[in-house]
């Protein structure tokens, strides 16, 4: 297995091969942003890569979005086209190394995109991560896709066995508005920590 570190992440946003970026904010987490109330909450974008999320949030008025990346490339992209974006919410660094907590994590392909043998290292760190009450959303694929290179897919079986020790499910169902490529194939989740 090739190692996923900065190294390969910075060579992949360089050269631009970036085939999970579809270039604007998928329509499962519009519609769940649309119907936040408080645009205080504090959110993280983890493996957030150019963070069209954090562009939409940031745009309709939520003031305190967070977007981490292992990778200064992804950082350095958002700054030029959001030169708003409050620099000290960009941050370079390891997600499993981080400490801040939040209300809110939303997951657009950073599982995925991690080594499978950290699977359970990351639930457990969404759990850390969350303040009491806090909620994981996201999308998550439910299709085999690699074993030897990002992006790892996997079930719903085999993710129940990662986040039920530390989540209750509010929502675990097959996404009824993906965009096309992925239509079937992925997982909608609204899990709220234990």
């Amino acid at each position: 297995m090739i190692e996923l570190n900065k190294d390969f992440w910075t060579k992949r946003y360089r050269e631009n091969e970036t085939g999970w970026d579809v270039g604007e904010i998928t329509q499962p987490l519009k519609n769940y942003f649309d119907q936040l109330k408080n645009k205080d909450i504090s959110i993280l974008i983890p493996g957030a890569g150019n963070a069209h999320e954090a562009e939409y949030l940031f745009n309709n008025g939520f003031t305190n979005v967070v977007v981490m990346d292992i990778s200064e490339e992804p950082l350095l992209n958002i700054q030029k086209r959001i030169p708003d974006f409050p620099k000290k919410h960009l941050v370079l660094g390891d997600f499993f190394e981080h400490t801040n907590t939040y209300d809110l994590i939303v997951e657009q392909t950073f599982f995925c995109a991690l080594n499978p043998s950290l699977r359970k290292a990351y639930a457990k760190k969404m759990h850390e991560t969350l303040n009491p009450n806090g909620k994981l959303v996201g999308l998550l694929f439910n299709d085999v896709l690699n074993t030897d290179k990002p992006p790892f897919g996997g079930n719903k079986e085999e993710y129940i066995s990662y986040f039920e020790p530390y989540f209750t499910f509010k929502v675990f169902d097959t996404c009824y508005n993906s965009i096309k490529p992925r239509a079937g194939r992925e997982l909608f989740d609204h899990f709220r920590k234990r």
